[in-house]
């Protein structure tokens, strides 16, 4: 077993004034060599957008992306035609492909927005661009592992393309459950978003990661409260 912990005040930052981003991988300005990913799984960035400010229109190609909402929202809109506003409950994915430009602001003029940026490497190089956004039940994750993305759309998850599976789970004070792996090939990032947890016997508090290898089964205690969400992906 590899287990790599990742405490949330090691993280790289940038604070550009309308946005306060840490990084839990090396990313843009923040490079650091023990820092470049968890296998397939390239960035994890924490972003506060400040009220009417945002990611003005920019190109990516072959990379998926993905944007969950903490809280607030986020103004989609892209070259393949999408125009939408994700909250907070939803889950947005795109596979860049070949090549797609967007944009993504702050749909409040008063509120701060916080999301979580995430970058995997694709399965599938240079193939069509694609959109997709997915709403969850929230109920459905207490104390259950609520699947949000695979490479399949299976139980109603948003689609990727990769052979890689995001779930969410909010824990009941002092619950233990077990991850098992759709791949054993596969390792698991955890990224706890609220609370406290212990996984393979290290204790997290928010906003920290761990990432476990060559474990199939991996035993998980969250106090009442604790958000953790699991990203399983191809280590190579």
């Amino acid at each position: 077993m590899k287990v790599h912990l990742h405490c949330a005040e090691s993280r790289g930052r940038a604070n550009h004034g309308w946005l306060d981003s840490h990084h839990s991988f090396s990313f843009a300005n923040y490079h650091n060599p023990k820092r470049m990913g968890f296998g397939t799984l390239r960035v994890i960035n924490d972003d506060v957008v400040a009220p009417a400010m945002g990611f003005g229109t920019h190109s990516h190609r072959n990379m998926e992306i993905i944007s969950i909402p903490l809280s607030g929202s986020l103004k989609h809109e892209d070259t393949i035609g999408n125009k939408y506003v994700i909250t907070n409950g939803e889950v947005q994915t795109m596979t860049a492909g070949t090549g797609i430009a967007h944009s993504e602001f702050n749909n409040s003029n008063e509120e701060p927005t916080n999301f979580l940026q995430i970058w995997v490497l694709p399965r599938e190089q240079n193939i069509a661009p694609s959109y997709s956004q997915k709403k969850f039940d929230s109920s459905q994750r207490q104390g259950h592992f609520q699947l949000i993305i695979s490479p399949d759309g299976r139980e109603q998850s948003a689609n990727i393309n990769q052979n890689a599976y995001f779930s969410l789970i909010d824990f009941k004070e002092g619950q233990s459950v077990a991850y098992e792996k759709y791949h054993k090939e596969n390792g698991v990032y955890f990224f706890l978003i609220q609370g406290g947890a212990t996984i393979c016997n290290e204790s997290l508090k928010k906003r920290d990661g761990i990432g476990i290898e060559e474990l199939d089964s991996i035993d998980i205690m969250g106090n009442q409260g604790a958000e953790l969400l699991i990203m399983e992906v191809p280590m190579a």
